[in-house]
């Protein structure tokens, strides 16, 4: 293979320039809130070029709905148990120990933040929420393939996500593992 032929080797400069610059906005948030800061901050940051961002991610919003999504699909990804209620209770489980974790509320409010930003933060909002909907729906069409009775993606959004993401994000009441699997039993 000459120079020009070389193979991207996966896990290389690449994704850890992700990896730094995701690093980056999660710190940002952490310490300053959404909407205050920018680009050529994060590229500071990271140690890597501001251009290197636009090219990769075209704007803000967009390196910020990605920052959302690759967490909480690292964090939280969706499992396949056997059964749907091992999985949502895996799921719920997972979910809860992202969002109360180290970065856990930067990345709650990051995704709230993105829904009320003007055009590009709406679409980016809208763009990780119809990715993690995509996700539940295909946990929960599994588990009609497998002839259970399953909710809706929004039955599990309304009954176990948002209870988590508003304790979160008020202060509320630890999220126990008793208090996640009510949520999982009342609604199934």
């Amino acid at each position: 293979m000459n120079e020009g032929q070389r193979a991207r080797r996966p896990g290389g400069r690449s994704a850890r320039v992700a990896a730094e610059v995701h690093q980056a906005v999660t710190d940002l948030i952490s310490e300053r809130g959404y909407g205050n800061f920018t680009v050529g901050e994060v590229a500071a940051r990271a140690g890597v070029a501001d251009s290197s961002i636009y090219r990769r991610w075209g704007n803000l919003e967009n390196l910020l709905s990605d920052v959302a999504l690759t967490r909480l699909n690292a964090r939280s990804p969706m499992p396949d148990t056997g059964s749907l209620d091992g999985d949502l209770r895996t799921y719920a489980a997972n979910v809860a120990r992202e969002i109360t974790g180290p970065d856990g509320l930067a990345v709650v409010r990051l995704a709230v933040a993105l829904s009320g930003n003007g055009p590009q933060g709406l679409q980016a909002g809208d763009d990780l929420r119809a990715e993690r909907m995509r996700q539940l729906q295909s946990m929960l069409d599994r588990a009609r393939e497998r002839g259970e009775d399953a909710p809706d993606a929004l039955g599990v959004l309304d009954h176990i996500l948002a209870p988590m993401y508003i304790r979160v994000l008020f202060g509320i009441v630890p999220l126990t593992p008793d208090y996640i699997d009510g949520l999982v039993d009342r609604l199934l």
